[in-house]
């Protein structure tokens, strides 16, 4: 017999007593058990210093910068005139999952985002289904995103000082280069301040933030003065299916306002600041992209524009006969687009943190450093892969792979606000979704209506990472979850 002084211990997968596969894959966290680790880590606890306003500008600084500064010029062709109509549609996808975020970050305010949200309403496996999602999502568009700034810094540097970075140094194998080192270095610039823990990175995301929101604003006071009514003749020359994958694609840029969700953690009051930190944003980012796309458009003719991620910045040359007004904006570019890199970078760290702290990834990602507060180790892994991966592989690979990846895992997190509903009713929640289940179930069907928008090559590239995800998971992350049943005694113990 078992000592009866110990505890008792479940035995392994053969054992009777022990719960089978499918009860194990989908075990679940309770979420008073989520919100009574938050913070704690390997070694030390993350720092409660993040208020509503830099909260919001988290989010606006992961998200604001990526489809204006970078996307665009690629969605133009697959739209027309009506690129404006694909960031609407783009735009009330995210907006209904917002929602669902913003309920699930008042209620289970945590570093893991939709992961944790996934864990505590629908098991274990979908939980890392999710949470592989989100490292596809965040850690692939950080080197998305710093290929385009390295775009902008070359229109910066023709128009200053008149030189270009040589291609073989400024474009990965495959477009003409050896090497995208200014991916590179935008990369490992925000490691640098995220090292220093979470307030001093929020201090220097703030200033970038209000520098990419006067740029833009900028853009609309010039480019409008080019505006010509007939740019939109034949406003939707290629149909709904333009519309729909210039949409799929854009939304690539509304990729980071769930970034706050990340900061759950780190936030002085989460279940009050989180919610409206996520809204906020939100607002003020598609505000902002529909206004800056219409007189884009308006300026240039739709088929004008190439893939080139510095669109902007030739639209203003262009608009003004004079370099001065470009080479401005391709300065605040500059720095708009290295406080995306920076915030989002952020999140994918804190998401490797929550997944860590639950055994499903190894240790190291959780260990926090006890002077700034940070998770050194975590940052300096996740960065030198980005790193990598930016200097290596094509945006527009990069673009669509991260779309599906965010879609997927905002799908899940509307389906988490319906499950936590029924089986939680009475949890309070500091937000709730307007007419739930109606808009959670619309905001599901519209990711998925978006994943179906993509291309099949998109989606053989998303096969291959949940199939590299799934090995991981029931080859580590299974066996080492702080949910598993202990292992069985030996025959010594009993």
């Amino acid at each position: 017999m078992l000592d009866q002084g110990a505890p008792s211990r479940q035995g392994s997968a053969t054992d009777p007593s022990s719960p089978g596969l499918g009860a194990r894959l989908m075990r679940r966290k309770p979420v008073e058990q989520l919100v009574a680790e938050g913070g704690q880590g390997e070694g030390g606890s993350l720092r409660r210093s993040l208020g509503l306003w830099q909260l919001t500008m988290i989010s606006i600084g992961a998200t604001l910068g990526t489809g204006i500064f970078v996307v665009l010029g690629e969605a133009v062709p697959k739209a027309g005139p009506a690129v404006t109509l694909s960031f609407v549609i783009a735009g009330l996808t995210a907006l209904f999952s917002a929602l669902s975020y913003a309920e699930l970050a008042g209620t289970i305010p945590v570093a893991g985002s939709s992961y944790s949200y996934a864990y505590a309403t629908m098991g274990e496996l979908i939980a890392w289904v999710c949470g592989w999602c989100l490292v596809l999502e965040y850690g692939v568009s950080v080197a998305a995103v710093a290929v385009g700034w390295g775009e902008y810094l070359n229109e910066l540097l023709d128009g200053t000082v008149g030189v270009t970075i040589p291609d073989a140094l400024s474009a990965p194998p495959g477009e003409g280069g050896l090497l995208n080192l200014p991916a590179l270095i935008v990369v490992l610039l925000a490691m640098a301040f995220l090292l220093g823990g979470a307030r001093e990175s929020a201090r220097a995301n703030t200033v970038m933030v209000a520098v990419k929101i006067a740029a833009l604003v900028l853009f609309c006071a010039i480019g409008v003065q080019g505006f010509r009514s007939g740019n939109y003749d034949h406003f939707m020359p290629l149909g709904m299916a333009g519309v729909s994958a210039a949409g799929a694609t854009l939304f690539f840029s509304y990729i980071g306002f769930d970034a706050a969700s990340t900061a759950g953690e780190e936030a002085k009051d989460a279940q009050r600041d989180l919610p409206r930190a996520i809204m906020l944003s939100l607002v003020v980012v598609t505000a902002l992209y529909v206004l800056v796309a219409a007189v884009a458009v308006g300026a240039k003719p739709w088929r004008e524009f190439t893939d080139s991620e510095a669109a902007l910045a030739q639209i203003m040359r262009e608009v003004t006969g004079q370099s001065f007004w470009g080479t401005l904006l391709a300065f605040c570019a500059v720095v708009a687009i290295a406080s995306v890199v920076l915030t989002v970078l952020y999140g994918q760290t804190r998401i490797l943190f929550a997944m860590s702290r639950d055994g499903l990834v190894p240790k190291v990602f959780s260990r926090v450093h006890p002077k700034s507060g940070a998770p050194r180790a975590n940052t300096l892994i996740v960065s030198l892969f980005c790193g990598v991966l930016a200097a290596a592989v094509p945006l527009g690979r990069l673009a669509d792979a991260t779309s599906i990846g965010t879609l997927f895992a905002f799908a899940l997190v509307n389906v988490a606000v319906v499950v936590l509903r029924r089986t939680r009713p009475d949890m309070p929640r500091t937000f709730r979704v307007p007419l739930s289940p109606i808009l959670p179930v619309v905001g599901f069907a519209l990711c998925v209506w978006m994943m179906g928008s993509l291309s099949a090559v998109t989606w053989v590239v998303f096969g291959v990472w949940m199939a590299v995800g799934l090995v991981f998971y029931f080859g580590y992350g299974h066996r080492r979850s702080r949910l598993a049943p202990p292992a069985p005694r030996a025959p010594s113990e009993k």
